[in-house]
């Protein structure tokens, strides 16, 4: 069974519907938890959390100049969603401890990205297509022109099962695969992987030079 993975804008917003479900956590959050504030987030109802996944997405716009991530099929069907964005855009990431304890990174910098949320659809779990999307995220990010790109998953346990509530954020094996290495463990069981796309960029940036000098 293959699994290919595109940009949500060339995806169907009736596929898109189709992962997130109609019961469960991804159908209540729609994909938009790091991207509204603690303070804001009861007053919007779960109807707006979709208007907004749609306008993010763009999907059945192939022509989109931007979208929020990426839509995974598996023979065909869709099976799998996964957030891909400047860090910048997700404003409760900027407030979160996971991605900052024990760096120096500056918050701002809308240059390096992050894999936010990952959705699989049900009926289509353990067939790698979370891992495929993780994979897909690098050159994707790189091609809209980011320097570095992030996750934040779960280290799981040989044998343990897990929730959606756990694994949203990805396991730390199929970042690994993805070429991600560990940047530091803020709690045992959560660590912060990235992977740099442009290696002079990320040298030049760490030195305080422009890229172009």
């Amino acid at each position: 069974m293959a699994i290919t993975v595109v940009p949500a804008n060339e995806a169907s917003w009736s596929d898109l519907r189709t992962i997130f479900g109609t019961r469960g956590e991804p159908a209540r959050c729609q994909c938009q938890w790091f991207k509204i504030t603690a303070a804001e987030w009861r007053s919007v109802p779960v109807e707006e959390r979709a208007r907004r996944l749609h306008e993010q997405t763009g999907c059945d716009d192939p022509a989109a100049e931007s979208t929020s991530g990426l839509v995974a099929y598996h023979d065909g069907e869709p099976a799998g969603w996964c957030a891909v964005e400047s860090r910048t855009v997700y404003p409760r990431l900027a407030t979160a401890r996971v991605p900052w304890a024990g760096r120096d990174e500056r918050r701002t910098d809308p240059d390096v990205w992050a894999v936010t949320c990952f959705v699989t659809r049900t009926g289509f779990r353990r067939r790698g297509v979370s891992r495929a999307l993780a994979a897909a995220a690098v050159p994707f990010a790189r091609k809209r022109g980011a320097r570095a790109l992030e996750g934040y998953p779960i280290v799981t346990a040989t044998g343990r099962e897990y929730t959606w509530g756990e694994l949203y954020v990805g396991s730390y094996q199929i970042f690994l695969d993805a070429g991600f290495a560990e940047v530091s463990r803020p709690t045992p069981r959560r660590a912060v992987m990235r992977v740099e796309l442009h290696q002079e960029a990320a040298r030049r940036s760490r030195q305080g030079r422009p890229s172009g000098s």
